[in-house]
């Protein structure tokens, strides 16, 4: 799921150009429904294009759209080749929506390389063998998303699974590393210094921060390592969540994103959740559940994964992970420094 600030749709073909920048990458065989509210595109909710009808995911997509106060919605169905008629699947959805006072606005199907609109009956605007899909080189839509800084979607799920994918290390860094790793101390929390060794963590993620904002990497291995593994110790991980903001979201991401790369087997999980709550934070839905399954392939029993899971599946607003930020981060400083 994800959200999006872009100029008005104007056109079916503003739609399937918008589309891959709403969900991350080009999407196939998907079911898309958008919510709109006063003419702002909200939340992109894709699922892979069901084979049955499943009333239960009907009424999940349909309740999503009240959830974000829509007052109408777009659908767009991406068909796979072995199915030659999707009125099986958009007639209930249609009904669904509609049966909840939401107005549809447009509901495309998509074979291929043409896109027909199900709901229009002029055939010289929708032929039944549909029109050519719009180019993305001449895309208006396109154009004005990477004025504004947004990355070009993935030309696939795949494609944007990759880019969180691990990375091989050179030898040297790798070895060390893993001297670094070892020589942290761990956290015995019977001793009066587990406090100390908490805010020593906390403080070592501020300043692998301030090191990437600058740097755009860090290269100190030691440090690196301090937050590794540091992370593992729970208020460590939710005074990072708690650092997010407005002004350095993007900088986090980057750094979360790099380090997810870059962790050994058995430090993942940590880092992987807090890239995907930020991931989500920004609207790339996709990418945050992408990272949520790297953090299952490092330890399949992560707490935070699981609710992150939940959550994003629930169709959570992302303003909702803003607000518990700022709920618990004053809570986690007063733990760890004894101030908010």
């Amino acid at each position: 799921m994800k959200s999006a600030h872009m100029t008005t749709l104007t056109s079916p073909h503003d739609l399937l150009a918008a589309l891959p920048f709403l969900v991350g990458y080009h999407p196939t065989d998907s079911l898309v429904v958008i919510a709109l509210h006063e003419e702002t595109i909200g939340m992109a909710m894709r699922i892979d294009y069901p084979e049955d009808v499943d009333l239960d995911q009907i009424d999940t997509l349909a309740s999503h759209l009240v959830q974000e106060n829509a007052d109408s919605a777009l659908i767009v169905a991406y068909v796979p080749d072995k199915v030659f008629n999707s009125e099986y699947l958009l007639t209930p959805i249609r009904d669904a929506i509609a049966l909840r006072g939401i107005t549809l606005r447009e509901c495309l199907e998509v074979r291929g390389d043409r896109w027909r609109s199900t709901i229009c009956d002029d055939e010289e605007c929708c032929p039944p063998e549909g029109n050519a899909m719009p180019s993305r080189e001449d895309s208006r839509v396109a154009a004005e998303q990477v004025a504004e800084g947004k990355p070009l979607p993935y030309q696939n799920v795949e494609d944007l699974r990759l880019s969180i994918a691990p990375i091989d290390l050179d030898a040297s860094v790798k070895i060390a590393l893993e001297v670094a790793l070892d020589a942290v101390e761990g956290i015995d929390y019977e001793s009066d210094e587990s406090v100390a060794l908490q805010r020593e963590g906390a403080l070592a993620i501020n300043k692998l921060a301030e090191e990437f904002a600058e740097n755009g990497i860090s290269t100190d291995q030691e440090l690196i390592a301090l937050v590794l593994v540091r992370l593992h110790d729970l208020q460590v991980r939710d005074y990072a969540i708690g650092i997010a903001s407005d002004e350095n979201r993007d900088d986090l991401w980057d750094m979360w994103r790099w380090l997810l790369r870059m962790a050994p087997a058995g430090y993942v999980a940590p880092v992987a959740t807090l890239f995907a709550v930020i991931s989500y934070e920004r609207g790339d839905g996709a990418l945050a559940q992408r990272a949520l399954d790297r953090a299952f392939e490092d330890d399949v029993h992560y707490g935070l994964a699981k609710l992150l899971r939940r959550s994003f599946s629930a169709g959570w607003p992302p303003a909702s992970f803003a607000q518990m930020r700022d709920e618990l981060h004053p809570k986690v400083c007063m733990k760890l420094f004894g101030e908010e």
